[in-house]
């Protein structure tokens, strides 16, 4: 029995492109299987070696052999199915959230990272790519915990240099956020934060990529990607927790360091009042 259209397409790793291409798909599955390759083009807003490149990757020996699978293999559309995709990209973070859920019912080894993010000073926080955004906002909620925290937004020679400083300077642990697609510089900077002695934590997307083998410890959430561009809720839902069991092992510095800062955040009038 073939694969469904939804299995076929979800095990794959499509390109922004060919999510767009998918998306067309399984919202007018009846329609494109009467489309060339050109229509189906023009439908999903993407160019004609972007639909030839999908079929590739999909298995198929050209667009006429995959125009014969959409005959015979035609899901329901997505509306039919309960929802429009929007909310299916919702339901997708849900479910993803319900796994990391799971995998916190155990939280030791998460405290124990906790730990010993909590016990290097500095502690050095790196991402590039869609990782970056990431990668700001966990060394951002960690900075109102821990004494130095160092965000390292370049690579090469210049991640380099920033790292053997802060080396010198007493760090013992670098935390790098890589979520699909992994770029090359994550690679580059765990190996160079391995060469120098640190220790690496590495937060991504699944426990095994190719990315893992570099990396001392692993964190994962699973990434939702049911829409043109990957959903990282769950992997924000970890950095959270992460920062809280960093406040956890820290205890009462930590408490002081909040407080601090609310006080700062008083007098010079920060923020807005609701």
């Amino acid at each position: 029995m073939p694969r469904s259209l939804h299995e076929l397409l979800t095990a794959h790793r499509l390109t922004p492109a060919q999510r767009r291409i998918a998306s067309y798909l399984l919202e007018r599955p009846r329609d494109a299987a009467a489309l060339t390759s050109a229509e189906l083009a023009e439908h999903a807003q993407v160019s004609q070696p972007s639909v030839t490149r999908f079929v590739a990757l999909l298995g198929f020996d050209g667009y006429g052999d995959f125009r014969r699978y959409l005959r015979t293999a035609t899901p329901e559309p997505v509306a039919a199915r309960g929802g429009n995709k929007f909310q299916a990209a919702i339901d997708a973070d849900l479910r993803n959230l319900a796994v990391l859920r799971a995998q916190l019912a155990d939280d030791t080894r998460l405290r124990k990272l906790a730990a010993r993010l909590m016990a290097s000073t500095p502690l050095l926080v790196a991402g590039y790519r869609v990782s970056a955004a990431q990668a700001a906002s966990f060394a951002y909620l960690a900075t109102k915990i821990h004494p130095d925290v160092r965000l390292l937004t370049d690579a090469g020679s210049v991640f380099g240099d920033q790292l053997r400083h802060a080396h010198r300077a007493g760090a013992k642990t670098l935390v790098l956020l890589a979520l699909p697609r992994y770029p090359r510089e994550s690679a580059a900077a765990l190996d160079q934060a391995r060469d120098l002695g640190l220790h690496t934590l590495l937060i991504t997307d699944r426990p095994v990529t190719a990315l893992t083998p570099r990396a001392d410890d692993v964190l994962s959430a699973p990434v939702a990607t049911a829409s043109v561009f990957d959903s990282h809720a769950a992997v924000v839902s970890l950095t959270v927790a992460l920062v809280e069991a960093m406040a956890d092992a820290a205890g009462a510095s930590a408490r002081q360091r909040l407080e601090g800062f609310e006080d700062y955040a008083a007098q010079h009038d920060l923020f807005l009042r609701e």
